[in-house]
């Protein structure tokens, strides 16, 4: 079978599991099961983009192990094929807010010790714009810019609902005056999407999926966006954080608890507006019982802005369905 003929065969297949950005499909060939990797032509780009995925698994592989393995790249028309990893997504036993295996958590902490372990020289190359070494504000401004850069093109058609969800008109105002104050720390390369859908765990080990996010930045940010997207109780977030500083070479970690939660505001305000629009156009299509689902979903994620803007988290549901009733009706 040609690549030609993989990548027909997953377009016609009815089951895939599809991020915001491709399709992955599970295909069997006469030498095993390989996952084919399509982006989605139509996906709103609301994340910051650095490299193409391909380089970024050529990096890392001397480095790090549990990661999909390259297998073909193809310009026209765009596909990857990784090979297929068995197990099951960490989401799918262990979902956001719930427990995680203590052995998943020392993964976690082994990846990101490897991956500052990774020299520059080694890494794709990066922009003239993009922030130098150690320059952790100008990294979180460029991660606020995208977020500003985002609420900009949304905004004239999304402005009632914004209102009536208490976003406010200058949504970034709040850290914007923070970001000199990041204490500076060598870049490293980030995942920068680790959450429980791009974790497989098999045979008492977890592999790590869906590097298109990967980013040259603060390592600060890893473990800051890592705690947004995982949603830990906050027994293991605790746990998680103390073997990230003892793990970890000490100038990567360096630092008040501060810069943290500088990062994670900003995710939590870059949430309550990106997923407000993806949201609203899953809504259309979406079945009764998935609907619930995400207008509960996203009641939280607008609270958990709302607390960082100091308002009174009290978005309930029931507002949020009436807000963005005009998506589905």
């Amino acid at each position: 079978m040609t690549w030609l003929e993989l990548y027909g065969r997953a377009l016609a297949a009815g089951e895939a599991a599809a991020g915001y950005y491709n399709r992955n499909v599970g295909v069997r060939t006469a030498d095993g099961k390989v996952n084919v990797r399509i982006p989605l032509a139509a996906a709103d780009i609301m994340d910051l983009r650095l490299w193409r995925e391909e380089d970024v698994l050529a990096c890392i592989r001397p480095y790090v192990g549990r990661v999909p393995e390259l297998r073909h790249v193809s310009e026209e028309p765009r596909f990857q094929v990784h090979h297929f990893i068995e197990g099951r997504v960490l989401d799918s036993f262990s979902p956001r807010g719930s427990l995680v295996p203590a052995n998943v958590l020392a993964d976690v902490v082994t990846l990101m010790d490897q991956l500052v372990r990774i020299p520059q020289e080694k890494a794709p190359a990066v922009p003239a714009h993009w922030p130098a070494s150690g320059d952790s504000g100008g990294f979180g401004r460029l991660l606020a810019g995208l977020t500003q850069d985002v609420y900009s093109t949304y905004v004239d058609e999304y402005r009632g609902v914004f209102a009536e969800l208490g976003i406010p008109a200058d949504p970034l105002a709040v850290v914007e005056p923070l970001w000199d104050s990041l204490a500076s720390r060598p870049f490293a390369v980030l995942h920068a999407d680790l959450h429980r859908k791009n974790m497989i765990v098999a045979d008492g080990v977890t592999w790590f999926l869906d590097w298109e996010l990967a980013l040259w930045g603060d390592p600060m940010y890893e473990i800051g966006i890592h705690f947004h997207k995982m949603d830990y109780p906050e027994e293991q977030r605790a746990s998680i954080l103390c073997q990230w500083r003892e793990r970890l070479p000490t100038h990567f970690t360096t630092g008040p608890l501060a810069d943290l939660e500088l990062y994670m505001a900003h995710e939590k305000i870059k949430s309550a507006i990106v997923d407000t629009v993806r949201y609203s156009k899953q809504l259309a299509a979406a079945a009764q019982p998935e609907r619930d689902f995400l207008i509960r979903r996203l009641a939280k994620k607008v609270n958990a802005a709302r607390r960082v803007w100091g308002s009174p988290p009290n978005l309930t549901p029931e507002r949020v369905a009436v807000s963005l009733a005009p998506w589905w009706e």
